[in-house]
C-alpha cells in the first residue's frame, strides 16, 4: 500500500508534527510525501532526508504559496486515486485541508488519530482524552489527521527520497482567497516539539505577572504556554494556549503554573512524560495528573525556583 502524507513547513523545514505524521504512516505502507507551495527547494531536500520516506511529490506553484485548504484540497483529490490513505498532522492546516478532501471524495475522515491498529482500525480520544475511541473505516480512500504528541516523530536526517514533481489541477472558482498574515517569532522551542514546556494559567493573575514565566523558560531551555483562561483574559496571545481547542503537546517535562486543571486542559497536556504543579490550592485537579505538586504561592515559588535554575 502506498500512504500519502501532507507536509506542514516553514522557512524550508519540515514541521515536527509531520514527521510524527509520516511516522504513523510508515505503519501503514511506504510513505510518499506531498509538499506544497511556492519556492520550495530547501523543503523538498529536507523531505527527502526524512527517514521513512520513498518518494516527495513537490507542487511547487504560486497558487499553493499559502496553505488555503480549497487549492489544497483539490490537489490531495487529484492524486488521491494512487493512494489507500491519506494523512495529515492534527494541525491547523491538516485540520482544514483533510475534512474538506474528505468530503470531496465522498468519505468519513477521521481526526486526531493517537494509535494505528490496522490498516482500516484507528484509536483517537473522545470526551477531551477521558475515553478512547476503537474506529474502523470502510472507505477505500481513508483520511486521517494525525495527533503529534502520540508518535515518536520519524527522524529528520537518513532518509534518501527521490523527489518528483507534480502539477496542481487548474484553479476552480473558490471562497476564500490570502489577505494577510501575521507571524510571531520567537527564540524559544516551537511549542509543539519542545522537550520542556511551563505553561501559566488564570492564577498569574495579569499579563505583567505571566512574564515572571520567562525568566524560567529561559533557564531551562523550555517553550511557553498557557491555559485557555489565561488566554482568554488576555494575560497570553492564542498561539500559546494548550488544550483541547489549542495545542496538544506531550514534552518530556511539563510544569503548571496558577492552572487548575480543567479537563479541557488536561486533555493537551497529560501525555508528557512528567508533570509539575505549583498552585496554592491543594484541591486543584490539576494534581491528580501531577508527579509532583508543590503547594504554594506561585508569585513565591517561581523566583526560587529561578534561584535555583540558575545556582545549578
Amino acid at each position: 500500500m502506498a500512504i500519502l502524507v501532507l507536509l506542514d513547513h516553514e522557512a524550508g523545514l519540515i514541521k515536527q508534527p509531520s514527521r510524527s505524521a509520516i511516522a504513523a504512516g510508515a505503519q501503514l505502507g511506504e510513505v510518499h510525501a506531498l509538499l506544497a507551495g511556492h519556492e520550495l527547494a530547501a523543503a523538498a531536500a529536507a523531505a527527502a532526508r526524512i527517514q521513512g520516506v520513498a518518494k516527495v511529490l513537490v507542487a511547487d506553484q504560486a497558487l499553493l504559496a499559502h496553505p488555503i485548504a480549497e487549492p489544497l484540497a483539490d490537489l490531495l483529490i487529484s492524486l488521491a486515486p494512487g493512494y489507500t490513505h491519506i494523512l495529515a498532522a492534527s494541525t491547523s492546516v491538516g485540520k482544514s485541508v483533510i475534512p474538506r478532501a474528505a468530503a470531496l471524495l465522498d468519505a468519513q475522515s477521521i481526526s486526531d488519530v493517537s494509535a494505528v491498529l490496522g490498516s482500516d482500525r484507528f484509536v483517537r480520544p473522545i470526551y477531551a482524552g477521558n475515553a478512547l475511541a476503537t474506529v474502523r473505516s470502510l472507505d477505500p480512500i481513508k483520511l486521517l489527521t494525525i495527533r503529534a504528541a502520540s508518535f515518536d516523530p520519524a527522524p529528520a536526517e537518513g532518509g534518501s527520497a527521490t523527489i518528483e514533481a507534480v502539477t496542481p489541477s487548474a484553479p476552480s472558482a473558490r471562497a476564500a482567497s490570502f489577505v494577510s498574515q501575521a507571524v510571531a517569532h520567537s527564540d524559544r522551542p516551537e511549542l509543539a516539539a519542545a522537550r520542556v514546556v511551563i505553561s501559566g494559567g488564570r492564577g498569574m493573575g495579569s499579563a505583567a505577572n505571566f512574564a515572571l514565566l520567562e525568566p524560567v523558560a529561559d533557564a531551562l531551555r523550555a517553550a511557553i504556554g498557557a491555559s485557555r483562561a489565561a488566554v482568554d483574559s488576555g494575560y497570553a496571545p492564542n498561539d500559546f494556549q494548550v488544550g483541547q481547542t489549542g495545542k496538544v503537546v506531550a514534552p518530556e517535562l511539563y510544569i503548571a503554573v496558577g492552572i487548575s486543571g480543567a479537563i479541557q486542559h488536561l486533555a493537551g497536556m497529560k501525555d508528557s512524560k512528567f508533570i509539575v504543579a505549583i498552585n496554592k490550592d491543594p484541591d486543584a485537579p490539576i494534581f491528580v495528573v501531577a508527579d509532583y505538586g508543590l503547594v504554594a504561592d506561585l508569585f513565591a515559588a517561581l523566583p526560587e525556583l529561578k534561584s535555583e535554575l540558575e545556582r545549578a
